[in-house]
Order: C-alpha cells, then structure tokens, then sequence
C-alpha cells in the first residue's frame, strides 16, 4: 500500500529531523546496503553448492567424514542466513 501524501511528507520532516539532531546516526542509517546484496547471496550459493558438491562426493565414495563435512557446511550456511535474517527484520537481503 502507498503512503499518502501526508505520510511522505511527514517522512521526509522526519529525516530532516534525524539528520540535524543525530548526524552521525543519519549518515549510518543512509548508507546503501543494497551494494552488499550480491556479494552475501553469491557467498551463500557458492557455499551451499560446494557444501551438496561434498556430500555426494562423501557418499558415493565411501567416505562418510567427507559427506558429513559437506552437511555441516550447508547446514552453516543455512544457519548463517537465518541469523542474519534474525537480527535484521526487514530480511538479510
């Protein structure tokens, strides 16, 4: 749902507010994150793949320390999503 224009505009005297009483926190909370997006989700896919990668290398071949390492690593990976995901409402991404 769109904001009024009401809403706009007391959003905008808000961030004139923020920015005058608290620059430094202004600033901070300005910053793009978006320009980070990539590089989490890149670093994430990588993981996950070599993570299956290592599983099925581990379980065909035998070597059940192999398979094992490669959940842990997928399971991490997954865990670390979710973290920051918690600790940051609006989504990790």
């Amino acid at each position: 749902m769109p904001l009024s224009d009401y809403e706009r505009r007391r959003l905008h005297e808000l961030e004139a507010e923020l920015a005058a009483d608290g620059p430094a926190l202004a600033r901070k909370l300005a910053k793009d994150r978006s320009s980070r997006l990539p590089l989490h989700w890149s670093v994430g896919i990588v993981l996950a793949l070599g993570g299956c990668a290592l599983m099925i290398l581990g379980f065909s071949a035998q070597l059940a320390g192999l398979g094992v390492l490669g959940f842990l690593l997928v399971f991490g990976d997954a865990m670390g999503y979710a973290w920051r995901w918690a600790l940051d409402p609006g989504g990790p991404g």
